[in-house]
C-alpha cells in the first residue's frame, strides 16, 4: 500500500494544479508607484471623498471610457440601532460645545456643520427608514507602457474630479488595491481607512455601476463599436420583446456616412436571407444590388420595364379580407393628389366616380369575385392578370367625357401621350427576388415623387404577403413623400406603413439629409410621427440649423446636440430603444469592396 501511495503522489507531482494555471510568470512589487505583472504595469487610485450632493451616476463617465481598468466597490451596511445611538450622543455633545463656545468663530462653524449633518443622517434613518453604509471605491488601471499608464491615470483623475470625486494614488499600497480589484475581493484594513466614507441608501444609488454602455442584442447583426469604450454594438431590430417596432430613421448630411451605413445593413441582412425592398431616387444602390444578385427595376423614359399604377394585385389585401377595389381607390386618390394638386372633397368624389367607371369597363366592381376569372378548360378560379386591368389611358378617355374633369385630363396628358407615357403600360415584370431595388433616377427631379409613390405601393403589398417572414422597405430621400412638396394623403399613407408594418413582420427605414423638409408639411406632424414610430434612430453629422430643427421633435440633450455636430464621417449617435450610444460604423474590407464595387471577396 505504501508503494502504491508513493507512486500516486509521484504522478500528481508532475501535474499542474488550477492555482498554477492562473498564476503569473513573474511579479514585481519593488516600485511604490506601480506593480509589474507579466509585462503589464498596474497603478491604483483610491477614491477618498465625494461631493455632498449627487444627482447623477458618478461612475458613468469612468465606466464609459476605453481605458483598461478594474473598478471595485465595497458597501458595508451598518447597524441602524447602533448608528442612531452614536449620532444622538454626538449631536448632544456638539450641541453643548456650540452653546458654550463664543471665542473661536471658525471652530463654531465647523462644529455647526457636523452637528447639522448628524441631525440630517439621524432624521433620514428614523423618518425615511434609510440605512447607513460605509462606501469604499478603488480603481486599478493597467497598460503595457508606463507612459501610457501615467497618461491614463491623469485622465481618470480628471474625470473623477469632474464628477465630484477626490482621488489619491495608492503609492506604497498598490498590492492592497490590486487585491481589492480582482475577483478575490481581498479588502485589507490598510486601505479601508483611506477610502471609507459614510453614505445613505439614496447616495448608494449614485454609485450604481451596471450602466448600459453598449448594446448587444441576441441574434443581432454587428453595427460597429462604441466610440467611448470600443465595446461591440449588435442590434436585432426584430427583437419584439425589447423594441416596439423594427423601424429605423437615418439622418445625416451628404457625405456623413448614412448611405454607406444603409448599404451595410442591406448587405448583412441579405446574407441572412431577409426580403428587402429599396426605393433609390439617387442611383446609389445599383452596385450592391448587382453584387448581391438582386433585381434592379428601372423606371423612366428609356427603360423597358413598366408598372401599371392602376393594377390591382392579389397581395394588396390579406387572405380572408375583403375590399380590393376600395383599397386600391384610396391609394390612387393619394397618387392623383401628386399629379392634380390639392383637391377638395367634391373633386375627390368626382375622381372616385371616374375611377369606379374605369374599372367597371374591365368588369371589376366592389364585389371581390369580379377580380377572379375561370381558367380556360378548367374549373379553377384565377386572379386577373396584368392585361385584365385598366390603364391610365382608359381613365384619361373617361375624364375627357365630363366637363367637370377635363382639367384632370389635361394634367394627365404627359402620363398618357407625353414624356411620362411609360406610366401608361401594362406591368411586365415579376417581383420575386429577396432583394429588389427600384431605380427612379431617370424620372428627374420634378417627377421622382410619382415613381417613389408607385414603388412604395407595390412594396407595401409585398410586405403584407406573409406575416411570418422578416422583410424591410427602405425609403431614401423620404422627404419627397412626406415633405412640403407632397400632400397629406401621401404622407398619411407613408405614416400608415411606419405605424402598422410591425404586425406584418416588417421594418421601414426612413433615410434623408433634408431634416427641415421632412418636418415642413402640416407643421411637421408626419415627420414627427414617423420619427416617434421608429425604435431605432441614427443621427450622423448634421449642420447646426438641422440640429436645431431636429431637437424640436427629438429628445436631444445639450450634450448630444454638440456631439452630433462634431461627429466624423462614419460616426453616429444612435437611439436604440431607451439607450443613447455614440457608435463608429465598422465594415470589413470585403464588405467595403461589395458596397463600393471594388474587386475583392466578402
Amino acid at each position: 500500500m505504501k508503494e502504491k501511495r508513493t507512486e500516486k503522489n509521484t504522478i500528481y507531482s508532475g501535474a499542474m494544479d488550477e492555482k498554477n494555471k492562473i498564476s503569473p510568470a513573474y511579479l514585481n512589487l519593488q516600485n511604490p508607484k506601480y506593480i509589474e505583472i507579466d509585462n503589464l504595469y498596474y497603478a491604483g487610485l483610491i477614491v477618498v471623498d465625494y461631493d455632498r450632493e449627487q444627482t447623477d451616476l458618478i461612475l458613468k463617465s469612468l465606466i464609459e471610457t476605453n481605458i483598461d481598468m478594474n473598478l471595485s466597490i465595497f458597501y458595508e451596511k451598518q447597524d441602524s440601532y447602533k448608528m442612531i445611538k452614536e449620532l444622538t450622543y454626538h449631536i448632544g455633545n456638539v450641541g453643548v460645545e456650540i452653546k458654550g463656545a463664543n471665542e473661536n468663530r471658525q471652530d463654531i462653524d465647523i462644529a455647526a456643520f457636523t452637528y447639522n449633518d448628524a441631525k440630517y443622517i439621524r432624521k433620514e434613518m428614523q423618518v425615511n427608514n434609510e440605512d447607513l453604509y460605509f462606501l469604499y471605491v478603488y480603481i486599478m488601471i493597467y497598460d503595457k507602457d508606463i507612459k501610457n499608464l501615467e497618461y491614463f491615470l491623469n485622465k481618470i483623475e480628471g474625470l473623477a474630479q469632474s464628477k465630484g470625486m477626490q482621488t489619491r494614488r495608492a503609492n506604497f499600497r498598490q498590492e492592497e488595491v490590486f487585491l481589492a480589484t480582482i475577483p478575490l475581493m481581498e479588502h485589507k484594513e490598510m486601505i479601508k481607512e483611506a477610502a471609507k466614507r459614510n453614505v445613505l441608501t439614496t447616495g448608494v444609488l449614485a454609485t450604481y455601476p451596471f450602466i448600459s454602455s453598449t448594446i448587444f442584442d441576441e441574434d443581432g447583426i454587428f453595427i460597429g463599436t462604441n466610440i467611448y469604450n470600443n465595446s461591440l454594438v449588435f442590434i436585432n431590430r426584430y427583437q419584439t420583446e425589447k423594441y416596439k417596432n423594427a423601424n429605423i430613421c437615418i439622418f445625416g448630411t451628404s457625405g456623413a456616412g448614412k448611405s454607406f451605413y444603409t448599404k451595410l445593413l442591406i448587405l448583412r441582412y441579405r446574407l441572412l436571407g431577409m426580403k428587402q425592398y429599396i426605393i433609390d431616387p439617387e442611383r446609389e444602390y445599383t452596385n450592391i444590388c448587382e453584387n448581391m444578385k438582386g433585381t434592379l427595376i428601372k423606371l423612366g423614359p428609356t427603360s423597358q420595364t413598366y408598372i401599371n399604377i392602376l393594377e390591382i394585385r392579389k397581395e394588396s389585401i390579406e387572405e380572408g379580407e375583403n375590399g380590393f377595389l376600395a383599397t386600391k381607390i384610396s391609394k390612387l386618390i393619394g397618387f392623383f393628389h401628386l399629379i392634380f394638386g390639392q383637391m377638395d372633397e367634391e373633386e375627390k368624389a368626382i375622381l372616385e366616380e371616374k375611377l369606379i367607371e374605369t374599372y367597371h369597363e374591365k368588369g371589376i366592381t366592389f364585389d371581390d369575385e369580379s377580380l377572379y376569372k375561370l381558367e380556360k378548360d378548367k374549373m379553377i378560379k384565377e386572379f386577373k392578370g396584368p392585361k385584365d386591368m385598366p390603364l391610365l389611358g382608359d381613365l384619361f378617355r373617361i375624364l375627357g367625357k365630363d366637363e367637370r374633369t377635363k382639367k384632370f385630363k389635361t394634367k394627365l396628358i404627359p402620363f398618357v401621350e407625353g414624356s411620362l407615357k411609360f406610366f401608361n403600360h401594362y406591368t411586365n415584370i415579376e417581383i420575386n427576388n429577396e432583394l429588389i431595388v427600384a431605380d427612379v433616377y431617370d424620372l428627374g427631379e420634378e417627377n421622382l415623387q410619382y415613381g417613389m409613390y408607385l414603388f412604395t405601393d407595390i412594396f407595401w403589398d409585398k410586405i403584407k404577403e406573409n406575416r411570418n417572414e422578416k422583410k424591410a422597405i427602405y425609403l431614401d430621400e423620404i422627404w419627397r413623400l412626406i415633405g412640403v412638396t407632397s400632400n397629406k394623403n401621401v404622407a398619411s399613407f407613408i405614416y400608415k406603413i411606419f405605424k402598422t408594418i410591425r404586425k406584418y413582420g416588417g421594418s421601414s427605414v426612413a433615410i434623408t439629409q433634408d431634416i427641415s423638409d421632412i418636418f415642413s408639411l402640416e407643421d411637421g406632424i408626419y415627420g414627427k410621427s414617423i420619427l416617434n414610430n421608429s425604435s431605432i434612430k441614427t443621427f450622423f453629422s448634421l449642420e447646426e440649423e438641422n440640429i436645431k430643427i431636429l431637437s424640436e421633435f427629438a429628445n436631444l440633450s445639450e450634450k448630444e446636440k454638440v456631439e452630433i455636430k462634431s461627429l466624423k464621417r462614419g460616426e453616429c449617435l444612435m437611439f436604440v430603444g431607451d439607450d443613447h450610444i455614440l457608435t463608429k460604423i465598422e465594415a470589413s474590407e470585403g464588405e467595403k469592396n461589395m458596397i463600393e464595387n471594388k474587386k475583392g471577396n466578402l
